[in-house]
């Protein structure tokens, strides 16, 4: 048994204004191996390593261009099915995750990585699979929403308020680092090759991953019996019906409707990997070269995600301040990457580059310039998805709110992915889906801006925590009833900055 002792936190009662003190518990962490295997960052890391195996690889064969084949047609059809029914799970994969608790949801959404790195291998073998291709992508896409509440629930939920850019830079920087090995992977093995698809053993090798990636989802902890490092727990979701936790759903938005301001920002999010992987990187060039920029591409990301999130981590600043300065990032990075990428856009369309043209190689002149746009795209990917998770962290503490807040920044993202993959699939022409995609950034930030000055707070108080003062009944309490009531709640809102 942990020694408890008591600490006063102060909170915002939300009874006029009033602030009240409380007693929150506060647990002794377990020593040794077992303290370093509980460690919140411990199991973040391990969340990394599941994400760096499925995910990372995913985004490793996509990077490519049209999942490594010469037609990206059958795959730009796969990705839009799946980002369709991703969409359309994801939405409501937080309310799952809640029911089934974080560890067997995140063993469910794995299992769909393997089955559509499988269906890309036997499409290789058999061309005319692509019909299992898109059964495996609709799978995947159920498979995905599940994974990343999961993922979401646990990397905000395990860090203190002081840490959440720390852990969601680490997160990131490790998940991404899948990629970067699938990327290498495909680079080393199609080096010497100046075709335009990749070979079998490119695909067994990222099964093989997939599958290990899995396996690690079994040896994490149960969240419940990890402690923060401020020595509060970390709480799980109560809700003993899926009705109660539907119904928790609804709460979220109805009492955090600022959410909505943040989903043109979350749409955004995955539409420029369209253009980025198959209207530059696939159009473009040869597959050694595809590969080289797939790896830089990936690798570009694990900085990117360490330099945003040490930034919204920074304690002699306030809060407030760090997420306007993000903000303010972001809005230069879009122009910087846009502007530049325009230049190489305006210059060639889906006419003047046939399936069977000659592509530029890593040798080509003008190829460096090109693969340093590529590197700017990763970084502003990073930077993008970093802000997005660590303003959904300044918003709550609550994993089971989080896991809500994640299902929903992934249902949005993945519809607007489904959108811009089948734009692609219907031959769009590249400028419109590049202007399309510029366009979109510069709207989710434009959107952001009044949410991030009217919610984002130097510290969360418990009148926020809606979710988290809901009984198992549905009726919510207010913040004098969870200090009468049920004072151990309160640890949720952690430490202050």
């Amino acid at each position: 048994m942990t020694d408890v002792q008591e600490k006063g936190s102060e909170y915002n009662s939300g009874s006029e204004g009033n602030a009240s003190k409380e007693q929150v518990a506060v647990f002794e962490r377990p020593k040794g191996i077992r303290g370093l295997y509980y460690h919140p960052l411990t199991q973040v890391i391990l969340l990394a390593f599941v994400c760096f195996m499925c995910p990372g690889l995913f985004n490793a064969l996509n990077g490519l261009g049209g999942g490594g084949q010469v037609d990206p047609t059958t795959s730009a059809n796969a990705n839009a099915t799946l980002y369709a029914t991703f969409a359309a799970g994801a939405f409501f994969s937080g309310s799952v995750n809640n029911k089934l608790g974080s560890r067997l949801t995140l063993w469910l959404g794995s299992l769909g990585y393997p089955l559509y790195i499988g269906a890309y291998l036997a499409l290789n073998i058999h061309p005319h699979a692509g019909a299992f291709l898109i059964a495996a992508g609709a799978i995947l896409g159920i498979c995905a929403g599940l994974l990343w509440s999961a993922q979401g629930s646990l990397m905000l939920g395990y860090a203190t308020e002081g840490q959440k850019g720390k852990f969601i830079a680490v997160f990131w920087a490790i998940f991404n680092m899948g990629a970067v090995v699938g990327a290498a992977v495909s680079f080393g093995q199609n080096f010497h090759s100046t075709a335009n698809s990749v070979s079998n053993s490119t695909y067994i090798a990222f099964l093989v991953l997939t599958l290990i990636g899995v396996v690690i989802t079994t040896l994490m902890a149960n969240p419940a019996q990890v402690i923060r490092t401020d020595g509060t727990r970390v709480t799980t979701p109560r809700h003993p019906s899926w009705k109660v936790e539907i119904y928790g759903l609804w709460v979220t938005l109805r009492t955090d409707p600022m959410i909505i301001l943040l989903f043109p920002m979350f749409f955004a999010s995955n539409w420029f990997y369209t253009w980025q992987f198959n209207d530059y990187n696939d159009a473009l060039f040869n597959i050694r070269a595809r590969s080289l920029n797939n790896l830089v591409y990936w690798l570009s990301q694990s900085v990117g995600a360490l330099i945003m999130g040490t930034l919204l981590d920074q304690k002699f600043i306030s809060r407030r301040v760090r997420a306007f300065s993000g903000w303010t990032i972001l809005f230069a990075m879009v122009w910087i990457v846009h502007i530049w990428a325009y230049f190489y856009q305006k210059d060639y369309t889906r006419a003047s580059i046939p399936p069977d043209a000659s592509k530029l190689d890593i040798y080509s002149s003008g190829y460096p310039a090109r693969i340093w746009l590529y590197i700017f795209c990763g970084l502003l990917d990073a930077m993008w998805q970093t802000a997005s998770y660590w303003i959904m962290g300044a918003m709550s503490n609550d994993p089971a709110k989080l896991a809500h807040f994640a299902g929903f920044y992934k249902s949005i993202q993945s519809a607007g992915a489904a959108g811009a993959w089948r734009a692609d699939a219907v031959k769009i022409p590249y400028m419109n889906l590049f202007l399309s995609t510029w366009i979109l950034l510069i709207a989710g930030l434009v959107f952001a801006l009044p949410m991030l000055h009217l919610r984002v707070k130097d510290h969360t108080d418990l009148a926020d925590e809606t979710l988290l003062r809901m009984d198992d009944s549905g009726h919510i309490l207010d913040t004098e009833e969870v200090v009468r009531e049920r004072p151990e709640v309160a640890q949720v809102i952690g430490e202050k900055d």
